[in-house]
């Protein structure tokens, strides 16, 4: 396995598959680079070179005692970036949790060498419901995970991932072997990381970063997704970032890398190959 450093001494597990322009592909909560593999192998097919990487306190990477906030993931994701010694024309990708990385990267590391984004049922702009977010999630959800969480860590994300994946909503479900396999994923990170980043995507507020959205901006989001509802994030980010496209997925869940996984590739792929 491949691992950088980052600045506060936190080892970050990266892996890459093909040649050409660079796609740093993010993972979201509380999964792994993992998750990406179909995408990476479908853009390294088409010319692209496809980098993960594993959040710190997540999948292979180191289990760091703090940084669970957004600027140090930015910082994590520009160390990346530096370590590579990439240049422009970097596209980047972020699924859920993942896309606050590109948004706080855009506005603290002012987007140095980004030419392209991608959001994918990310929470950006912001998924607390508020008197001015009334499309949001109320705090009463994120307490109740959070109480799951500290009462029975693992049970909690045998239901949590019925919803994640749509069990209630697709009559095609995905195979007891995925979930499965993103239970134990979950399991490898550490429980301080799950518990602190959860609150970190659930109060973070990126309007304000909105404004440094200024390269070719994709936005994928289903609209039956309900861990991360639609209105409040993906329809909000096409309706204020200027020139922004949304594709929605119809009928779709949060979990589209699993449920829509050609699809999804094939929308990532044709919008790198153009922008």
């Amino acid at each position: 396995m491949t691992y950088f450093t980052t600045r506060d001494g936190t080892n970050i597990r990266y892996k890459e598959l093909g040649e050409g322009r660079p796609v740093i592909l993010i993972h979201g909560w509380p999964l792994s680079s993992d998750s990406w593999d179909p995408v990476m192998m479908a853009m390294a097919d088409n010319g692209m070179r496809a980098i993960a990487y594993d959040r710190r306190g997540f999948g292979r990477s180191d289990h760091a005692k703090t940084g669970y906030d957004y600027d140090t993931f930015s910082d994590d994701l520009a160390d990346l970036i530096a370590h590579l010694g990439l240049g422009d024309n970097i596209g980047l990708a972020g699924f859920s949790m993942g896309g606050g990385e590109i948004a706080r990267y855009l506005s603290r590391h002012d987007g140095k060498g980004v030419s392209a984004v991608a959001l994918v049922s990310s929470v950006v702009p912001y998924m607390l419901k508020t008197d001015g977010n009334p499309d949001g999630v109320p705090q009463s959800t994120f307490d109740e995970m959070t109480e799951g969480m500290k009462t029975d860590y693992r049970n909690f994300f045998t239901g949590f991932f019925q919803d994640f994946y749509g069990d209630g909503i697709l009559s095609n479900k995905v195979s007891d072997q995925e979930k499965h396999w993103a239970w134990m994923t979950t399991m490898m990170s550490a429980k301080w990381a799950t518990m602190q980043s959860a609150a970190a995507f659930a109060t973070t507020d990126f309007r304000p970063d909105l404004a440094s959205f200024t390269v070719p901006t994709l936005v994928i989001h289903g609209t039956k997704d309900q861990t991360v509802p639609i209105d409040a994030t993906g329809r909000q980010v096409a309706e204020k970032v200027e020139g922004a496209t949304l594709i929605e997925y119809d009928g779709q869940p949060h979990a589209v890398f699993a449920t829509q996984t050609q699809r999804l590739s094939d929308d990532l792929v044709d919008f790198f190959t153009a922008n």
